[in-house]
């Protein structure tokens, strides 16, 4: 009587008579409990994949590098470039990066993803705050599309001022986009250039600083705040 020992190191099937008989019930066994391991491997993959993201989603991506949430109110106020926003701004944070609500957005749910340190260019942050940045802006561009309505999403960094950048802190836009908000699709990165011009005036006239509301803005970072908890 022989045993057959899966690669979990437990028995399939146990095999007797004629060797030369039982060496081709062995092959054959073995590859029908190798699918049915494989079957049942699949399935509970498949029945934990919810609950895998969820638990993922809810620890800030930790086990592929976001660095670790630090919450929203850990300082009164930012750095963003040259210019101070408030942390009522902020409706989400990690340890190296921001998630902040927009001056001045082009569409509904126009939001930025900045690195808390200031540093103009994409090319000089270290391959953690890049890691930790674009982790943020995923799980922030999932929150936002689904709060927005909308079927899309555009991420753009502009990285350096002739491609339109005007605040020298790097900082991802995320657009959540609907079909139709644009007759042509391009129109939005000169929408966002035309923006972000308008910005920098509005910052450099300080007392003219606010597009929106502080309380608009700081009303819009407590909605979207709400989706991460």
């Amino acid at each position: 009587r022989m045993a057959i020992v899966n690669g979990f190191r437990s028995v399939s099937a146990y095999i007797s008579g004629h060797p030369t008989i039982s060496l081709s019930k062995i092959i054959l066994l073995h590859s029908k409990a190798s699918q049915q391991l494989v079957k049942v491997w699949n399935s509970r993959r498949f029945a934990t994949k919810s609950a895998f993201h969820s638990k993922i989603i809810k620890t800030n991506f930790q086990v592929y590098g976001m660095s670790s949430q630090v919450g929203t109110q850990d300082r009164e106020t930012h750095k963003f470039g040259p210019y101070t926003i408030r942390s009522s701004e902020v409706f989400w944070s990690t340890r190296l990066s921001l998630a902040l609500v927009n001056l001045k957005p082009v569409v509904p749910g126009h939001v930025l993803i900045a690195p808390r340190r200031v540093v103009a260019r994409f090319q000089d942050l270290s391959p953690e705050e890049v890691t930790d940045m674009w982790l943020l802006a995923q799980l922030v561009g999932r929150k936002v599309e689904m709060h927005f309505g909308a079927s899309s999403l555009t991420l753009a960094i502009q990285d350096g001022p002739q491609a339109g950048q005007t605040v020298p802190h790097v900082h991802i836009h995320i657009l959540p986009r609907k079909k139709g908000d644009f007759e042509n699709n391009d129109e939005v990165y000169d929408k966002i250039d035309e923006k972000s011009s308008e910005l920098r005036e509005k910052l450099d006239l300080d007392k003219e600083r606010v597009v929106r509301t502080l309380n608009e803005m700081a009303n819009e970072a407590e909605e979207l705040r709400a989706l991460f908890h």
